[in-house]
């Protein structure tokens, strides 16, 4: 099995662990995912462990108490690398680009490829196909503003998702090394630029 993304298939354990009712059910998965997962390349054994955050979010069903929630988020929003040069916005027409590429962080990628964002969004108006397990971010810019707060809140939620809803399922694209801080920098933009064909 070979995954796309560093941590997908750590997610993938939390899911199926949600789905048992029981400690032994968990175990099985686990076991049943270490037995069928072969490393190769850069895609090796460790991305069946959990972290922290993974392991909490399997224990609670993907719905810990608020109190818990909290904790967790701050503990990731301690995980995000904001760009020295304090810029948060690239170049749009490199972020649509990121966006419909869908490579990365396969056994034989070097990470910093591409996004897959349309697997699980809409995003640009001329795109046919596109996943709905996100919601739409197509206007995301428009309709909710593109200044300095929401530049950190789009470059920090693309860099670790975790850092706002603990129990995210979209991947955390920089805290897994699976994009770089440049790409980040221009899928921020794509969101955001008032010229991006996004927010037309």
């Amino acid at each position: 099995m070979r995954l796309a993304f560093a941590g997908t298939l750590a997610a993938a354990a939390a899911l199926l662990a949600s789905c048992a009712t029981t400690h032994r059910g968990n175990a099985e998965a686990v076991a049943m995912m270490k037995r069928d997962f072969h490393a190769e390349g850069i895609a090796t054994m460790d991305r069946l462990d959990q972290d922290a955050v993974q392991a909490e979010c399997t224990k609670y069903f993907n719905d810990p108490p608020a109190d818990k929630a909290n904790e967790l988020q701050k503990a990731q929003m301690a995980t995000i690398k904001w760009p020295a040069d304090g810029k948060l916005l690239g170049d749009w027409k490199a972020g649509e680009k990121i966006a419909q590429n869908g490579r990365g962080m396969t056994w034989h990628d070097k990470g910093g490829v591409g996004g897959s964002c349309y697997n699980c969004h809409q995003i640009g108006p001329a795109e046919s196909s596109f996943g709905t397990v996100g919601p739409s971010l197509y206007q995301f810019g428009k309709l909710r503003g593109h200044g300095p707060d929401m530049q950190r809140y789009v470059y920090g939620k693309i860099f670790n998702a975790k850092a706002y809803n603990a129990c995210s399922t979209m991947p955390r694209f920089g805290h897994v090394g699976a994009l770089t801080e440049h790409q980040i920098k221009d899928l921020t933009a794509l969101l955001l630029d008032p010229a991006s064909p996004v927010n037309q």
